[in-house]
Formats: C-alpha cells, structure tokens, sequence
C-alpha cells in the first residue's frame, strides 16, 4: 500500500498558488518525492533575489536543497532535475554553479529555455529524488 505524505518546510518558499512544496510516495522499499518547482525567492520575505542571475541559481539551489531536506534527503537523492532558463546563454553559468551542489553521479536533467517563468525569474528547478528506506 502506498501513503502520500505533504512535505513542508519554512526553509524555502512558501506555495504561491494550488500546489505543495513537495510529496513524498512511500510504498516498499524506496520513498519517492516530487520536488515542486522552485523559483529564486527568498523564503523570509517571498521576494525575488533579482540582483544577478547566478544568485538567482544559487537561490533556487538552495531552495531545492531546503525541500529535499524537509522530505528526509538532500539534492544527492535527486535522480531528475529539470531546469527551465529565459536565457539559455546561462547554460555554461548554471553548469558550473550546479557543480558546487551536486557530486558523481550527478541526476539525470533537462535544461529547457523558456519565454518567462513566474515573478520574472530567470530560472526555475524542480525535481524528483528517490529514498531508500
């Protein structure tokens, strides 16, 4: 039988329209737990971090990271990451940023340009990770 859990942290930002966080699908052996997409808010004032584009990655980085943690891993356990760019000119940028968070073996991933993301965000990320219990 599986059980669906919501996942909930203040760490990172809160919903902004009819969705959750996360959601954890535990059922045998693994966890599995869809990250929502995250954009570059800040989670204490929900305000954009619009001073440069690779704060706005490190942001949604961190974003992620706070939700993996809330749902029992890190971006460790992220098996897929999809990556939404207004400008893929930052391809290279988010490249090296993603490798100060991610070590071997890195998710599989998708980097998508698209014409704009909520709020006017450069970037967005969300993600699934898997759990062993």
């Amino acid at each position: 039988m599986t059980e669906k859990t919501v996942i909930h942290t203040d760490n990172a930002p809160k919903a902004i329209g009819t969705y959750s966080q996360a959601v954890k699908i535990s059922g045998g052996e693994t966890e599995t737990v869809y990250l929502s997409g995250q954009i570059p808010l800040d989670p204490a004032t929900m305000t954009l971090v619009d001073d440069t584009v690779e704060n706005q990655i490190r942001q949604v980085f961190d974003n992620l990271s706070a939700v993996a943690a809330a749902g029992g891993g890190s971006l460790q356990d992220v098996v897929k990451l999809n990556i939404f760019l207004t400008d893929l000119a930052h391809f290279s940028l988010l490249n090296e940023i993603m490798a100060g968070y991610f070590t071997e073996p890195y998710p599989a991933r998708a980097a998508i340009g698209v014409a704009s993301l909520p709020r006017g965000a450069a970037v967005e990320m969300d993600g699934i990770m898997v759990l062993t219990r």
